[in-house]
C-alpha cells in the first residue's frame, strides 16, 4: 500500500515530469507531448514505487534480477527520460538536449540512453520484444518482472494480438503490460479511426488477466500493478488516461499528439503546472 504522504511526493514527482516533458519539447521544438503527458502517474508509480531499478552506478551482484522496462510507445520518450532522470541515471541538466544532434535523448529511445533496455519507436513491436525478454528471463530462472507500456493506438497492429497470443500460449506469467488507454492518436479518436472497444473482452479472449484502472490514480495504479507482480498469469493493465493531462488545452486534444508549443503557448502551460 502507498499512503497519502506517499501520493502527495509522487504527485511532486509527476509535477516535475510534465515541466521537464513541456520544457525538453518546447527547447527541441520538436516532440511529442500529449501520450508523454497521458502517462506521467504510470511511469513515476512504476519507477519509483514498483520496479527493481539499477542505475549503472548501483551495478551490484543483484543487477540482473532488475525489473525489464519496454516502452513500445516509444515517441513518448520524453516521460521515460524525466522518470531516469529523477532516480539519477543521468543528470537532470542533460534533458534539455533532448532531440538534439549527437545527444543520448533522442527522440525513441535508444541504447545510448543509461537505463533504457532496448530501443523503441516502430508501433506494434514492444510487446513481441518484451515476450522475448520474458522468455529469457524464464530460461535464466531469473526472477525478474518485464513491464511494457502501450499506446492504445499501437493496438490496431496485428503484431500486437500475435504477441498477445504468444505470450499467453506459453504462460509468461513474468510479464506485465500496462496500456495507456487515452482514446486518440495523430489522426483522431481511436474509436473512429480504428474501434478497439470492448478493449477489455477482446484482450481477456486472448487469456490475460485484465485490471481495469483510472490511470491518472496513484493508488489504483500501484495496487494494479502490485497484484498484478503475484497473478499466475500474463497481466494487462487497461489504464484510462486523458491524453495532454495537465494542462487544459491540450487535454483530449489530438492537434498535441505531435506538436511542439509556441513561446505563448509554452508560457500558459507552466502557468497552469502549479
Amino acid at each position: 500500500m502507498i499512503d497519502d504522504i506517499e501520493v502527495k511526493k509522487l504527485e511532486e514527482l509527476c509535477l516535475e515530469s510534465r515541466k521537464n516533458i513541456l520544457s525538453m519539447v518546447y527547447n527541441a521544438q520538436s516532440g511529442h507531448i500529449g501520450g508523454a503527458f497521458s502517462a506521467v502517474e504510470i511511469m513515476t508509480v512504476l519507477f519509483h514505487k514498483c520496479m527493481k531499478t539499477a542505475p549503472l552506478w548501483k551495478q551490484d551482484s543483484n543487477y540482473e534480477n532488475r525489473d525489464r522496462f519496454v516502452l513500445s510507445k516509444g515517441h513518448a520518450s520524453s516521460i521515460l527520460y524525466s522518470v531516469l532522470s529523477q532516480l539519477g541515471y543521468f543528470p537532470r541538466e542533460e534533458l534539455m538536449t533532448f532531440r538534439k544532434l549527437g545527444g543520448r535523448l533522442q527522440g525513441h529511445p535508444t541504447k545510448l540512453c543509461p537505463g533504457v533496455e532496448v530501443p523503441t519507436g516502430s508501433l506494434g513491436q514492444g510487446l513481441s520484444i518484451a515476450c522475448g525478454i520474458a522468455m529469457a528471463l524464464k530460461l535464466d530462472k531469473n526472477p525478474a518482472k518485464v513491464f511494457a507500456l502501450l499506446g492504445d493506438g499501437e493496438l490496431q497492429e496485428g503484431s500486437v494480438w500475435e504477441a498477445f497470443m504468444h505470450i499467453a500460449h506459453l504462460k509468461l506469467d513474468n510479464i506485465i503490460a500496462i496500456v495507456d488507454r487515452n482514446r486518440l492518436q495523430i489522426d483522431g479518436c481511436t474509436e473512429n479511426i480504428k474501434s478497439l472497444d470492448n478493449l477489455k473482452a477482446k484482450i481477456e479472449a486472448f487469456n490475460w488477466e485484465v485490471i481495469e484502472i483510472d490511470g491518472h490514480d496513484m493508488k489504483a495504479i500501484y495496487n494494479a500493478i502490485e497484484t498484478a507482480k503475484s497473478a499466475g498469469k500474463p497481466v494487462v493493465i487497461l489504464a484510462n488516461t486523458i491524453k495532454g493531462k495537465g494542462v487544459s488545452f491540450m487535454e483530449n486534444n489530438a492537434g498535441w499528439h505531435g506538436k511542439a508549443p509556441n513561446k505563448e503557448d509554452f508560457e500558459k502551460a507552466m502557468a497552469e503546472l502549479v
